[in-house]
């Protein structure tokens, strides 16, 4: 077992870019084109940041709530 994991990820170092090759799709050159895909990124980064603002508030609560005690 010991043995296996360095084998394991020395195959996938040096195939990395062997399994890196992704066909390219009809919908993501559609998407590009329109310039619909700077739509989708801008959602995907509001909702990330709303996430992070989230956890980040909700730290702080917990945090002043274990100063309390």
């Amino acid at each position: 077992m010991k043995k296996l994991v360095p084998l394991a990820a020395t195959f996938l170092l040096f195939n990395q870019p062997l399994l890196s090759q992704a066909p390219k799709t009809q919908m993501a050159e559609l998407m590009r084109s329109d310039g619909r895909i700077y739509v989708v990124i801008a959602v995907m980064l509001a909702i990330l940041a709303g996430l992070l603002f989230y956890l980040i508030r909700l730290d702080r609560k917990i945090g002043k709530m274990e100063n309390l005690k």
